[in-house]
């Protein structure tokens, strides 16, 4: 658990943003699947999960993007070390899987509960 932690910590800021939209989308799709299995169909809830779906790749992208910047300071300076560059592809790796795993993990349980709501 603990490396857990740290590997989200190197992530970086972006890694919050995906953290909370995970969470919420998490929950909007477990309350959805009670709703339906309560005999209740219908699509509330499901255009925010399916936005969340969109956006947290996008979030894995900035990721990389702050990550690469990082990594161009770190070697724009007169005592440059290409081992400090290490750290901003770091968090941009980490970011950017985090950011398309969170989105798969939401993608599947949306494609079945969105195939009940149009059936």
């Amino acid at each position: 658990m603990a490396k857990l932690v740290d590997v989200f910590l190197k992530g970086g800021p972006v890694m919050w943003p995906i953290l909370g939209l995970s969470i919420l989308g998490l929950a909007i799709l477990i309350w959805k699947a009670f709703e339906f299995r309560a005999g209740r169909v219908n699509a509330k809830g499901l255009t925010i999960v399916s936005t969340i779906i969109t956006a947290e790749p996008m979030l894995g992208i900035l990721g990389t993007v702050i990550g690469i910047m990082q990594t161009f300071g770190a070697l724009n300076g007169t005592d440059a070390n290409p081992l400090a560059a290490t750290a901003g592809i770091g968090e941009a790796l980490i970011t950017t899987a985090a950011g398309l795993i969170a989105s798969l993990i939401l993608l599947f349980p949306y494609n079945v509960l969105d195939s009940k709501v149009e059936e």
